[in-house]
């Protein structure tokens, strides 16, 4: 066959290259079968001229599927039918369009899934796609569709069945467990140096000695076993890092590949002592070198000799612009000496002067495996920020270490002979440099510093050659890539098999075939053409690390082939196989195993319905699937197994779609539809008593929950199932009921809830069950009596009204406050003068109140068979459908509210109110006297809470509930269902027009001022809504001490202000004396404080605490007072909780916080001396005058906050037009912030900001800067960086405008003296001010943005793991 060179330079057979010009046809096939976990998707790019059979086979190849065991069929046609396999068309004549995307399915082959390849199965062998180009691809992968890459690069399979199989390269990858690439990298490296494999493999581990999970030689040695074994694509690095001590959280932390290096080697050797391979690491890796000093004078030297196990080269010297173009150069100048002379000469000792001297390295021995570390990573001290070289650096396939030994046969007569540092200074050769003069950096740079003057002097003397030389000849074998920046990147390394020279990309669990010109690559720059590497992401991909082998055929190892393992590595080997085994067999198990949800109700356990998980092999039947869910329930011994069975479920219908009779040995797989990650629905296990029989549920179906209801007792029975047809006709569905029912069907009235409380009567006799808008799962309410209520409308019928109520009530449990004597001292009368008097007198008024509530509750109960309820309707959401409100209880019918029962309620609950009255005593005083002591919210109990309560209501979603304007009735406190919306926004627009609406007053708006008077009561008499309370035990034990809770079955269309009159006999005081807390998941609370909202917000099982203490009045508003300290660390300190009423001057609210201020907070103030201002989060803003009114002035709101500012001297704020300024002076001089001094300032003008600041700090006009903070009060800014970060002397003329907008009080402007130098610091004083500034803003919540990445110390733990400190968090 004719070979034609390729674009790669690389010869190609030539019918392939004229290939490359004929049409491609794009085939994108997507997995359909359940072969694999996940379905993959596959792209092929083939030429035109492709047969049919041949995409078989390719498609095969690349699924990892047996040819012969799938079909292929059009994905996007209406047309399914399969392609023949066998077929020797093209793709053209086949009907695939070539230049555009040809979508097919891969399907299972006669009802079989595909058979997935092995290893023997020879499916690579069959590939026609040209192999160089599958495997040429090392570096990050690219994103899929990136021109110039081949169909596998572009679309990289990540799915888990792709980790299933090994490589077509015969190498197997490693898994990345978050950022362990760098580790990945050096195993991969240590794995193809035969030299340490065969060494591994030789060390016999000692069970008996330590434990198998902590000994880092043991798990290398797994690991190594399964790289060279293992028939998948990938393995897990996780037990290898379990034997370091590293916990999960070591996986996000990216460590250097050279340290980790360092750092596994010191730990193999700690742990290979005293056996054979304890100087391992020191035959393969380690070298020796000479440091020097030479006296030019009299020739004096004096010396050292230090070990080392990689050589540091510097890519670019200290202060040069100009990087090392080669290795070699580096190494070059990694040898040259240099000249002390000056400031830094040599004190000789046989000269007893300071003399010029030479300093300088010298290799004495190069270890075996020569690593080189390219020092790519420095300090830029002008950003003061690691950054990373990305420089071209080149280096050779084959490195002569000859020119670099020393050779030197003269000596100096007098030498002084320093003893071998030996393991002492064991490491890196610059690990004890001797001149601290050009050492100074402390550590920062590893590398040895070259003045760059000395340029001239790099290029050493010609060695004499010598017998010791002629073998240093080293030969690359791995190359460590890093790609990415200083503060994070990817590693990935390219490896040479010593056993076929060939190379490869180990890139975490990819490994591919690269060649010479891929290695080039990596040299770093963006010189020449780089194909996918160029632009920028080209120059952040080097090369980091370079390992070199002595090129010496008595020394170089081959790996050891698995005939040759030892005995125990054989045994290993077989533990592993027959583990790898069984991981198998379990996925063949998992991916034939059916999952799906399982319900049951439970007989004994629970009545709600009860959900676990099925898992069942997709061959076991029914049968076998019923015993494994009748186990899985728990119901042996509870229910015969026979009386249980297997039924389709749909659970968010709550339809039972179907059961399954006869096909009890049917196998799951076919019954389910085969094995899916999920299914559309689910199983129920139902059961039956022995003496019924199972109902047979088909297909097309659909469920009705029937509700009998019982207008004599007003009862709503518990659902009974039925199963009907959506062709069946209203006539045949009342006859199916009557039979499940045993009711009428001639009287029978049915009612369709289709959602949410839409109730629907279904009266018309020929029409279907479909057209009435039945659906899968549906409920309805029957009744069937000769009762005249049938010939009443539907929506005034009694029937509607009792649904209506039974949708609409919700249950809700209230904790009543504790009756301490505190509490009852507000209820007895202020005549006790003696204080026994007053403590008897509350024993019997608590035992005589608790006496008048058990005969309260009594009462309502009958009252509420005498009491119409009123008809409405309701958009809100319909409670839950439980069993809870089947038996509840409801008012006695009648078509129009009876006045007379409505007078006989008012009267009943007034008398109850007296006798509460007499059985304290007395009578209740003035509520705002009564109750001194019960201002206070949760708020100030929990004074701690600098956020701003937000009341419930808000939260909800209702918003229109002012009380509405009946024309027959007059106004209602509640919201009946009429057009609310409409009547509530034209009085809302009326009674707000030309005013800012709020929604945070006690109670809305409503219009006018004589709906209420001033209890809060309504003047009108109101509908009664539903109201039923009974006694509650807490289950959680909260209850007691003297805590009450009652639960109540509510209207959730009741008004708050008609729920606080219904709780009245409950919590003894009226509803004007109590307050109203919801309360949520977290345990939070809330006040409810609009006295016209409904409780539509509200939900079943939610819970409200009553709290005793004034509520709030019509225009009355709870304000949370906060002191503002502008010069503390924390400047805003909660004060107290008060409340401000609309129309109230400030000066009239400072007169009434004063003695709250005293009493609460131990502040004795003057009227005079503070002032109120706007808090806007944590900034202050306006300052309030002493004459401005609420509403009119300044604009307030429920839960609202203010500032408090204690004054130095007399207010200086006199008028709107005024701004105050907060300023502070930064002195560079001193490095310091003066603290926060007021301007008050005329005008918005910049010119009156300079005059006043250059007033009280005395710096000249013409010499003072100023800027705006930045964030929020008190605009923090660390010293270090406010000198140049802000935004110093804005080009404007006013404080008004862009970039200042000072246009309210509060802005924070600092100001310096120009002519000020910042004060000159040493790096220790930088650093020391640096820590202190970052603690400093730390604390303040202050971003510190030059605090550099705290990176985690990379250990190796020999122990097991770390000592956590127990102190530390």
């Amino acid at each position: 066959m004719e070979m034609v060179p390729s674009e790669e330079n690389q010869l190609v057979p030539k019918e392939i290259e004229n290939a490359a010009e004929e049409p491609r046809v794009l085939c994108i096939v997507q997995d359909t079968t359940n072969a694999k976990t996940v379905n993959e998707r596959l792209t092929l790019n083939l030429p035109a001229s492709t047969t049919l059979s041949k995409l078989f086979e390719d498609v095969a190849h690349k699924a990892s599927y047996v040819n012969g065991t799938f079909d292929l069929a059009w994905g996007k046609t209406g047309d399914m039918g399969s392609l023949d396999p066998s077929s020797e068309m093209s793709l053209t004549e086949s009907g695939f369009e070539p230049g555009k995307r040809n979508f097919l399915q891969l399907t299972d082959k006669d009802g079989e899934q595909p058979q997935i390849a092995s290893d023997e199965s020879g499916t690579a062998g069959s590939s026609g796609l040209d192999d160089s180009s599958q495997e040429r691809f090392i570096g990050p992968l690219p994103r899929d569709g990136t021109v110039g890459c081949s169909s596998d690069c572009s679309s990289p399979s990540y799915s888990y069945s792709s980790i299933l199989n090994k490589s077509d390269t015969g190498y197997v990858g490693l898994v990345n467990q978050a950022m362990t690439c760098y580790l990945n990298s050096l195993l991969q490296t240590l794995f193809m140096t035969p030299e340490f494999r065969n060494a591994l493999y030789n060390w016999e581990f000692e069970e008996s000695e330590e434990d198998p999970v902590t000994s880092i030689p043991y798990q290398l040695q797994r690991l190594f076993l399964l790289l060279q074994t293992s028939k998948k694509r990938a393995i897990e690095t996780t037990d290898v890092t379990r034997s370091f001590g590293w916990d999960s959280s070591e996986a996000w932390q990216q460590h250097d590949v050279q340290e980790l290096c360092r750092v596994m080697f010191d730990a193999l050797e700690q742990k290979w002592k005293q056996t054979e391979q304890a100087d391992l690491i020191n035959q393969l890796y380690q070298g020796k070198l000479k440091d020097y000093v030479r006296c030019l004078e009299c020739g004096y030297e004096s010396w050292r000799i230090d070990t080392y196990l990689d050589i540091p080269l510097v890519i670019r010297p200290f202060g040069a612009s100009q990087a090392y173009s080669s290795v070699e150069e580096a190494l070059q100048a990694f040898v040259q000496p240099e000249t002390l002379d000056g400031v830094n000469q040599y004190f000789c000792e046989r000269c007893k002067k300071k003399c010029d001297a030479r300093k300088g390295l010298r290799f004495l021995h190069f270890p075996y495996l020569l690593t080189l570390q390219l020092k790519r990573f420095d300090f830029d001290y002008t950003t003061m920020h690691r950054i990373k070289l990305n420089d071209r650096m080149s280096f050779p396939e084959e490195l002569d270490m000859g020119p670099f030994i020393d050779v030197e046969d003269e000596k100096s007569p007098q030498t002084e002979s320093c003893t071998d540092s030996g393991a002492e200074n064991e490491g890196s050769c610059h690990s004890d440099q001797m001149s601290n003069d050009f050492s100074a950096d402390d550590g920062v740079d590893e590398g040895i510093c070259l003045d760059s003057a000395s340029s001239t002097e790099r290029v050493l003397k010609p060695k004499v050659p010598s017998l010791n030389t002629s073998s240093l000849t080293f030969e690359l074998f791995s190359v460590m890539v890093h790609s990415g920046s200083a503060a994070g990147g990817h590693y990935y390394a390219c490896i040479k098999s010593f056993s076929d020279g060939q190379w490869y990309s180990f890139n975490d669990q990819h490994v591919s075939k690269i060649t010479q010109e891929d290695i080039r690559k990596t040299y770093g720059g963006s010189s020449g053409s780089r194909g996918y590497y160029s632009s920028a992401f080209a120059s952040s991909t080097n090369a980091y690390m370079l390992i070199y082998r002595l090129k010496d055929p008595s020394r170089n190892a081959k790996y050891l082939d698995c005939d040759d393992f030892p005995e125990h590595i054989k045994h290993l080997v077989q533990r592993e196989k027959e583990s790898e085994e069984q991981e198998k067999r379990q996925r063949e198990i998992e991916r034939n195993t059916c999952k799906i949800k399982l319900f049951c109700m439970h007989p004994v356990k629970t009545m709600a319905l009860m959900e676990n998980k099925l898992e069942v092999h997709k061959d076991k039947t029914l049968r076998e699937a019923t015993e494994m869910a009748y186990k899985l329930m728990e119901l042996d011994g509870v229910v015969p197994l026979d009386c249980c069975r297997l039924v389709k479920y749909d659970e968010f219908h709550e339809y039972l779609e179907r059961s399954y009779e006869g096909e009890d040995d049917t196998p799951m797989g076919l019954l389910l539809g085969g094995v899916k990650s999920s299914y559309m629905f689910d199983l129920l296990l139902e059961t039956r008593r022995p003496e019924q029989v199972f109902q047979p549920y088909k297909p097309g179906e659909v469920m009705v929950k029937v509700h009998v209801v019982d207008l004599k007792t007003d009862t709503i029975a518990p659902p009974v199932s039925i199963r009907a047809y959506l062709n069946q006709s209203i006539t045949e569905f009342k006859q199916l009921i009557a039979q499940a029912t045993e009711l009428s069907a001639e009287t029978m009235r049915v009612v369709l809830e289709r959602c949410y409380n839409d109730l629907r009567l279904v009266y018309v006799p020929n029409k279907t069950l479909k057209a009435e808008g039945f659906f899968r799962s549906n409920k309805v309410f029957v009744e069937s009596s000769e009762s005249p209520d049938h010939q009443v409308t539907f929506t005034d019928s009694l029937l509607w009204k009792l649904l209506d109520r039974h949708g609409n009530t919700i249950r809700l449990f209230v904790s009543l406050p504790v009756q301490s004597p505190g509490t009852n001292r507000t209820i007895c009368p202020k005549v006790c003068g003696d204080t026994e008097e007053c403590s008897e007198g509350s024993k019997g008024n608590r035992n005589s109140v608790e006496a008048i509530l058990e005969e309260s509750t009594e009462k309502l109960k009958n009252l509420s068979l005498q009491q119409q309820q009123g008809s409405s309707t309701s958009d809100s959401q319909k409670s839950s459908d439980t069993s809870d409100f089947e038996h509840i209880e409801s008012p006695s019918p009648s078509q129009e509210p009876d006045s007379s029962v409505s007078a006989a309620v008012a009267v009943d609950n007034r008398e109850l109110e007296n006798r509460i009255r007499a059985a304290g005593g007395g009578t209740y005083s003035d509520p705002e006297t009564q109750f001194p002591g019960e201002e206070r919210s949760d708020s100030e109990v929990n004074n701690d809470r600098s956020t701003s309560s937000v009341d419930s209501d808000i939260l909800s979603s209702s918003h229109s509930s002012d009380t509405l304007c009946n024309a027959d009735s007059g106004p209602i406190q509640l919201a009946n269902g009429l057009d609310s919306h409409s009547i509530t926004s034209s009085r809302r627009s009326k009674a707000n027009e030309g005013k800012k609406e709020t929604w945070d007053t006690a109670e809305e708006d409503s219009g006018t001022d004589s709906e209420y008077d001033e209890n809060g009561k309504s003047k009108a008499e109101s509908y009664y809504l539903y109201f039923r309370a009974e006694p509650y035990a807490q289950e959680d034990g909260s209850g007691e001490g003297g805590q009450k809770c009652v639960l109540v079955h509510v209207d959730k269309r009741i008004t708050l202000s008609a729920f606080k009159q219904n709780l009245e006999p409950f919590v003894g005081v009226t509803s004007t004396q109590f307050k109203v807390f919801r309360v949520y998941a977290n345990n939070q609370e809330f006040e409810s404080v609009r006295l016209n909202e409904t409780l539509s917000s509200f939900s079943d099982d939610n819970k409200i605490t009553i709290r005793l203490g004034r509520a709030l009045k019509k225009g009355e508003y709870r304000v949370k007072v906060y002191q503002l300290l502008v010069n503390d660390a924390e400047p805003c300190k909660f004060l107290v909780d008060t409340v401000f009423a609309k129309g109230m001057t400030v000066k009239q609210s400072k007169e009434e916080l004063m003695p709250q201020l005293k009493d609460q907070c131990k502040l004795d103030l003057n009227i005079d001396k503070f002032r109120l201002r706007k808090k806007t989060w944590k900034n202050p803003g306006t300052v309030f005058l002493d004459y401005h009114v609420y509403e009119e002035d300044i604009n307030i709101s429920s839960n609202w906050e203010v500032f408090l500012e204690v004054l130095d001297g007399p207010e200086k704020m006199k008028s709107m037009s005024q701004l105050a300024v907060l300023t502070r002076r930064w002195t560079p001089a001193q490095m310091k912030l003066e603290p926060f001094q007021e301007v008050v300032l005329e005008s918005s003008s910049v010119e009156e900001l300079k005059e006043k600041l250059s007033e009280i700090s005395g710096i000249p006009l013409e010499n003072l800067d100023f800027a705006k903070g930045r964030g929020t009060f008190p605009c923090d800014i660390s010293v270090l960086e406010i000198h140049q970060d802000l935004d110093w002397n804005p080009k404007v003329s006013t404080l008004n405008v862009w970039p200042l907008y000072i246009c309210d009080d509060g802005a924070v402007v600092f100001y310096r003296d120009s002519t000020e130098e910042p004060m000159e610091q040493s790096e220790d004083e930088r650093n020391e001010l640096m820590k202190k500034e970052s603690s400093r803003l730390l604390k303040t919540g202050h971003r510190v943005s030059y605090s550099p990445r705290k990176e985690k110390a990379l250990k190796i733990y020999l122990d097991g793991g770390p000592v956590k400190d127990p102190g530390q968090d």
